[in-house]
């Protein structure tokens, strides 16, 4: 029996409105910086919380580029925007076939020193790309994949957590549906296909928009791999148009470029909500 609490009730929601009060006023002052001005940023003490009427310029700017001005030179965030969205596809889509392949390969394969070779791949955890970046580039560099598609992704689609999960789902799958799937003279890959990848579509829908998320905000790799601003990340973007020193840093334009960034995540966490939700607490897939 379900007890009607409406103090605890009122107590809960009220505790979830501050939470997203203190998360979202960040981005509502972000989005406010760019409808205003770079003067109006910087001399109005504090900042006015009303939209301003620089809405289009300072999104044109941002996403074209250009002179402002001062006479700062800004890099458009359009094509920054297309190569962080190839990388996170890419990532995540790399992430999830690998990982995919290798768990079907180390539950349903019998072959020496299997365990062993589950456990070598799940001790990676330990080594990010953080430990092991200065090998992994001097590598990339040896095949010559710096600024390309290639040198931004294909280090980073391993992944041990998603065959770990994915193992883990695949070992709860009932015996009975191998054994149906033999008789019926399916094939490993057409078991795979046909059986495995639509029970685990919930949890492949969970794992796509962690790793979306994961490859669209990487920094530190693509910062040591392109030297090309063609290969720039919206990410590194960002941190270009920050001026350094006497130079003026048109506000309006940096956030605009922030707010642009986040929209592809956004709308890949709000249309896949409901499958991501599924695919962490589900328990009958």
């Amino acid at each position: 029996m379900i007890e009607n609490r409406p103090a605890a009730t009122v107590l809960s929601h009220l505790t979830l409105i501050l939470g997203v009060l203190i998360v979202m006023f960040p981005v509502y002052i972000a989005f406010i910086a760019s409808t205003q001005t770079a003067d109006q940023i910087v001399q109005n003490v504090p900042m006015s919380l009303l939209p301003g009427d620089n809405v289009a310029q300072s999104y044109r700017l941002a996403l074209l580029g250009g002179v402002t001005e001062t006479g700062s030179r800004l890099p458009a965030a359009g094509p920054m925007l297309f190569v962080s969205l190839v990388t996170a596809l890419t990532i995540a889509i790399g992430k999830i076939a690998i990982s995919l392949l290798s768990a079907f390969a180390v539950v349903y394969f019998r072959f020496p020193f299997r365990g062993l070779v589950f456990w070598m791949i799940f001790v990676t955890l330990m080594l990010p790309v953080e430990v092991r970046i200065f090998p992994t580039y001097k590598v990339v560099s040896d095949l010559g994949m710096l600024n390309t598609y290639a040198g931004l992704t294909v280090p980073l689609v391993a992944s041990a957590t998603a065959t770990f999960l994915f193992r883990q789902f695949f070992l709860t799958v009932p015996d009975e549906l191998v054994e149906a799937a033999r008789i019926d003279g399916a094939g490993p890959m057409r078991f795979f296909k046909d059986v495995l990848l639509p029970l685990s579509t919930t949890s492949i829908a969970a794992l796509f928009v962690i790793q979306f998320i994961y490859g669209w905000n990487q920094y530190l790799w693509p910062l040591l791999m392109t030297t090309d601003e063609s290969m720039y990340p919206v990410v590194m973007g960002i941190k270009r148009m920050i001026s350094g020193g006497d130079a003026a840093t048109e506000w309006n334009a940096v956030m605009a470029t922030a707010m642009l960034a986040m929209i592809p995540p956004a709308l890949v966490v709000i249309l896949m909500q409901k499958w991501f939700v599924k695919g962490l607490v589900d328990t009958e897939k």
